[in-house]
């Protein structure tokens, strides 16, 4: 795997709640076991949070079963991260990767993240001020998220159609933009620099809810009341980091707003809208082999043919595994 400053890509992306880090350590440990070196980049925008552990689904050092992981716990959360940020981290750890000879997964629902490093966006070209984004950041505390929309599709349309209304930190990210640059578009995406293929999970709609209730339960009967106050107390709840989903319901349940049978009810219905919007977000990815989440024992296959594939073009030979 030698030649290329960046090691062969397997991307594993899909909703929320669909089984995509499971997945991606069972296939780093064949691999590994396989004789391949293999890490695991998270591209999660609220795993790069400290302390954000439980409401994120972030995997434990125990699950991650010895595999090196990258992504991870970068920034506490009053620190700003944006997407140059994770681009810069995830191309550094690209060419470590590329240096030790192993073999990289990029895996997560962010599916912006997924196509800065796969399909490589130039995100360095995008402008950036510290100063215009607290102005807009005060702008979305005061005057609300419709507001900060209505400016946004009154000053770049074209911006405006390809950002998610009502995801906060992506409407003032898209206006910081605006007001710098214009409508201007994204640069074209330059590729990855060495192999690179995509799979997909997902689920009957029915199934799917069904998973991500079990999760919400789940994450509130390990603890994410507790920490959710841990970071309360630490930490401004209007932080973008605390828009991650469950933290707001943890914290209307300590604040006597709801039970926590309703909590993890309306976690659910916002999990349930988000994997909506990120089905549509994948629906515009084009390459990405999909595989049903509920046959592991297929999806593991599908992973191993394709991590062959990329190390075959590679010149590294097939996996005994794939033969």
């Amino acid at each position: 795997m030698t030649g290329t400053s960046s090691p062969p890509l397997l991307v594993i992306a899909g909703a929320t709640a669909t089984g995509k880090t499971g997945l991606a350590i069972r296939v780093a440990t064949q691999l590994v076991a396989d004789g391949i070196p293999t890490e695991i980049i998270s591209a999660d925008s609220r795993q790069v949070y400290r302390g954000l552990d439980i409401g994120t689904a972030k995997a434990t050092l125990e699950e991650r079963a010895g595999i090196p992981h990258h992504g991870l716990d970068l920034v506490y959360p009053d620190e700003p991260f944006s997407l140059a940020d994770f681009a810069a981290h995830a191309r550094t750890a690209l060419d470590g990767i590329s240096e030790r000879g192993a073999i990289a997964i990029l895996v997560g629902g962010t599916g912006l993240y997924l196509r800065a490093i796969a399909r490589g966006i130039a995100t360095e070209a995008l402008p950036a001020d510290p100063d215009v984004r607290a102005r807009l950041e005060e702008d979305l505390a005061t005057e609300g998220l419709d507001l900060l929309v209505a400016r946004l599709l009154e000053l770049a349309p074209g911006r405006a159609a390809r950002v998610d209304g009502r995801n906060p930190r992506r409407v003032v990210r898209a206006l910081e933009i605006a007001e710098l640059q214009g409508d201007i578009p994204l640069p074209p995406p330059r590729g990855y620099r060495a192999p690179v293929a995509w799979i997909g999970l997902r689920l009957d709609h029915a199934v799917h809810r069904q998973w991500i209730a079990a999760r919400a339960r789940a994450q509130f009967e390990a603890g994410l009341i507790e920490e959710a106050k841990s970071m309360r107390d630490r930490y401004d709840p209007s932080l973008p980091a605390f828009s991650a989903i469950g933290y707001r319901e943890a914290w209307d349940v300590l604040d006597g707003l709801l039970d926590r049978e309703a909590a993890i009810a309306e976690d659910e219905r916002r999990n349930v809208s988000f994997a909506k919007r990120q089905r549509t977000w994948f629906r515009s990815e084009a390459g990405i082999a999909w595989s049903d989440a509920t046959n592991e024992s297929a999806s593991l296959a599908l992973a191993l043919e394709r991590a062959s594939s990329l190390l075959e073009d590679a010149g590294h030979g097939r996996l005994r595994t794939a033969d």
